[in-house]
């Protein structure tokens, strides 16, 4: 909806208002057409029901509102002697409309006396329930948001069961454009699995004055431009979501509008220049390390190396080993019982598991494993004595394909040789040509809501010729510090201003194992109460946290107790 739909909703909200309550304005001693007035018609129906006058701006609040105006509805319903279960009900389910038969009963009367704060146990719960909704929501909208780090795309900057607090103040917050929805859950309904929301009616983008505007190298959360799965993981038909519903993704913001960016050899340009990283970015590239004499991988877990895998033979293979195995198994080769193999992660099998079930495992040694190194992890392994040689991988081998942005051949950027590519920016002009078309349709199309239609002769925007395109807003280019294990920008292009959520500044809990199950989950302690950004090595505050709440509590005894000594 646009913003004249809403304001011709609004009209109609007013008119229906006015059409049911001015009678009511009249008993509780007002004038009828104090119910006529928009705004100010909501400041005086806040006295007659006995509630705060600020109340009026929650009105205004996506969800918010979905929960205040029935509250009001049935305080109306009350301050007119309708106070039953049934009447409270009727109000809600009629959405309100049942207000206009106390507005055209023959004497609709006034309760002077009536007094909103709840009268029983029962009652006094849900207001408080309410009252934590609300604010919780407005702090879940406007403020911060609690996310968890799911995978690695940002290892080892941020880790796998990284607990983030992401601001959404820092950027700007954005006001929830999906209308109807259920307050502090995102697309998905916990437990039932179903849908959280309505996909009409929608507000139009609208954003608070940001504290900063998005820096190159800043880690950022943003809704997935390209989101069309309902649920992760399972093939089913593509969906289309709201923008505030599309998935959260978080990744390093590299370049931004206007920027030229260009990878080279895997290492990020923009504007001509090598991408400058703050010092906490970790970013990781794929190696392959050769030893023929066999590579250790003891030695590799012991010197601190995790991204690696293992390969075993087992001679004694059946199906209650293998599923008493599968948990550990990320893949598996040979095709008989004799030649069984299997590949696990960094830590091997369990030895607890081998012997409870008396598998015969044998670690294969290996000459070659790909690893997942930071430049400076590979510059010390290479050096182990051990270490024949250790190549980092870049894939420079361009051939045309549809796999990376924009999509369409002849493109034939790879992960590691991508562009040079310039990015959009709001009020920038840019030529309309078929070669170059591909990098700004889902843009003119998808994101600025434009027909598009290409003819064999012509490229037509919203039915005429187009030989230029002006930007109506910001775009950026996200990537994943594991470089070669990111799925980001480099696959599904730009980031839309409009889609960004805000900026991870805290690590209030983080667990190794994240994915592996809680029996194997570990509680990072260094990473508790750590900040996002920031320079030189990461420090937890969680002692300093425990030890300001250490002294509140004792500061609220103390105050407790000289306010018992004092006489009455």
């Amino acid at each position: 909806m646009t913003w004249r739909s809403w304001f011709l909703f609004f009209a109609v909200v007013q008119l229906l208002h006015f059409a049911g309550t001015w009678k009511l304005y009249k008993a509780a001693g007002k004038s009828a057409w104090q119910a006529a007035v928009p705004l100010y018609n909501a400041v005086v129906l806040m006295g007659i029901i006995k509630r705060p006058k600020w109340w009026v701006l929650l009105l205004f609040i996506p969800i918010v509102n979905l929960i205040i105006f029935p509250v009001l509805w049935v305080g109306i319903l009350n301050s007119f002697g309708k106070t039953s279960a049934k009447d409270g009900a009727l109000g809600v389910l009629t959405l309100g409309l049942y207000i206009f038969t106390v507005n055209y009963s023959k004497n609709p009367t006034y309760n002077h006396t009536y007094d909103a704060k709840p009268k029983t146990a029962r009652g006094e719960m849900v207001s408080s329930v309410l009252y934590a909704i609300v604010l919780a929501t407005i702090a879940h909208n406007y403020m911060l948001q609690p996310f968890i780090i799911p995978t690695g795309s940002l290892e080892k900057s941020l880790l796998i069961g990284d607990f983030l607090v992401v601001s959404k103040m820092h950027y700007g917050a954005r006001n929830p454009s999906t209308v109807l929805a259920f307050p502090m859950v995102h697309d998905t309904l916990p437990v039932v699995g179903v849908k959280s929301y309505l996909n009409t009616p929608q507000l139009p983008y609208l954003r608070l004055p940001a504290f900063q505007k998005i820096k190159r190298s800043d880690i950022v959360v943003f809704n997935w431009p390209a989101d069309t799965v309902r649920q992760f993981f399972v093939r089913e038909k593509g969906v289309r979501k709201p923008v505030d519903k599309k998935s959260n993704y978080v990744k390093r913001c590299v370049a931004l509008p206007g920027d030229t960016l260009e990878i080279i050899d895997g290492f990020v340009y923009t504007n001509g220049k090598q991408l400058e990283l703050p010092d906490r970015a970790r970013v990781q590239y794929s190696h392959a390390l050769y030893a023929d004499a066999g590579i250790s991988s003891r030695k590799l877990y012991d010197a601190g190396y995790r991204d690696f895998t293992r390969l075993y033979k087992i001679n004694n293979i059946n199906q209650e080993r293998f599923e008493a195995l599968r948990p550990y198994i990320i893949g598996q080769s040979g095709n008989s019982v004799d030649n069984f193999r299997v590949y696990t992660n960094a830590r091997g099998l369990p030895t607890a598991i081998i012997r409870q079930y008396g598998i015969q495992a044998a670690e294969l040694l290996q000459k070659r494993k790909d690893m997942v190194l930071t430049l400076k992890e590979a510059a010390v392994l290479k050096k182990q004595p051990w270490v024949d040689s250790l190549v980092r991988r870049v894939d420079r081998k361009r051939s045309p394909n549809t796999s990376l942005f924009p999509n369409r051949i002849p493109f034939d950027w790879t992960q590691d040789s991508f562009g040079p590519l310039v990015l959009p920016k709001a009020g920038a002009t840019v030529k309309i040509e078929k070669d170059s078309f591909p990098l700004y349709k889902k843009i003119i199309q998808d994101y600025e809501n434009n027909e598009v239609e290409v003819t064999s002769n012509d490229i037509l925007i919203n039915g005429e010729k187009a030989t230029s395109y002006t930007f109506k807003q910001d775009y950026y280019w996200m990537m994943g510090d594991n470089r070669h294990r990111s799925e980001d920008s480099r696959f599904w292009g730009f980031v839309p201003e409009n889609h960004i959520l805000g900026k991870p500044v805290f690590i209030w809990f983080s667990i190794d194992g994240f994915n592996d199950g809680i029996s194997n989950w570990k509680i990072r302690w260094d990473r508790v109460f750590s900040t996002v950004g920031g320079d030189g090595e990461r420090q937890s505050y969680f002692i300093h946290f425990l030890v300001v709440l250490g002294l509140w509590q004792i500061y609220s005894w103390w105050r407790k107790r000289q306010h018992k000594s004092k006489p009455e």
